[in-house]
């Protein structure tokens, strides 16, 4: 069974992961990982290094052009909102699409999104009619600030980029999902195996987003489709409704008014 489609932008898809396009051994586990993954929407950044050849570059806009995705442009890399704005209208020309995955990084130890200017840049690529997809933290007040911008997606981080560390933060997590329940929400960042994806699509998040933990598996292909599963479970469960947790035992096949089974010789 697969779980509800949703919508992302006016664009609906059945597929809730995002998967990016970098750190794969080859082009070849790129494209079969990312079609095991199921994945509707792929991350393309204008600043990822395939070759110095122009011919290699162009073999490899090929490659992502063949798997009919949808194209989510990236700011990777970019430290000022003068620096990811300039990128998005870039990206918005090269790519013909106004998505913009939006990353304004502060700190090059942890790649913390600067909030202050993630603020600015978003204000400003939101009045030019971009669609934007602020990578930002789990703090609800910038949560907040965003969306009264006029986000209708925000993907927070589970816990840095590349750390592969899961939901450091599920309290948080779980308060943004309480808070924005119109709003739609992405984990990107930190997730590093299916159970990972699980636990956030069970908080009722509506999709994930991740790169790192696929293409830097023994088997990009197979991890793939374990996390184009997992998040299909976890949203049947969320979906389904997922039992409370409880202090006190609760038996699973009551005694009283039940009858007694006798056995015959």
């Amino acid at each position: 069974m697969q779980a509800s489609s949703w919508n992302v932008y006016g664009m609906e898809l059945n597929s809730r992961l995002f998967i990016g396009t970098a750190l794969y051994p080859s082009p070849q586990v790129m494209l079969d990982a990312i079609k095991a993954s199921q994945s509707q929407v792929i991350t393309v950044s204008l600043r990822r290094q395939t070759s110095s050849s122009s011919d290699s570059g162009n073999k490899f806009w090929q490659l992502i052009q063949s798997l009919g995705c949808h194209l989510l442009p990236n700011t990777a890399g970019c430290y000022s909102a003068q620096e990811a704005i300039k990128t998005a209208r870039i990206a918005r020309e090269l790519f013909d699409t106004d998505w913009i995955k939006l990353e304004v990084l502060g700190d090059s130890y942890n790649l913390q999104p600067d909030p202050f200017a993630l603020v600015e840049a978003t204000k400003i690529l939101i009045d030019e009619g971009f669609k934007v997809f602020p990578y930002c933290t789990d703090d609800l007040v910038l949560c907040q600030k965003l969306a009264d911008l006029g986000c209708e997606v925000l993907m927070p981080w589970g816990a840095p980029i590349g750390t592969g560390r899961g939901l450091i933060n599920p309290y948080a997590l779980e308060t943004l999902r309480k808070r924005l329940p119109d709003l739609t929400l992405l984990v990107d960042a930190g997730i590093g195996k299916p159970s990972d994806a699980v636990q956030a699509m069970e908080l009722g998040f509506d999709g994930i987003l991740l790169n790192t933990a696929v293409a830097e598996a023994l088997d990009p292909a197979k991890m793939a489709d374990a996390f184009s599963q997992a998040i299909n479970a976890g949203r049947l469960a969320y979906e389904a409704g997922v039992m409370p947790k409880r202090d006190i035992a609760k038996p699973s096949t009551p005694t009283l008014d039940q009858p007694i089974w006798q056995q015959y010789d």
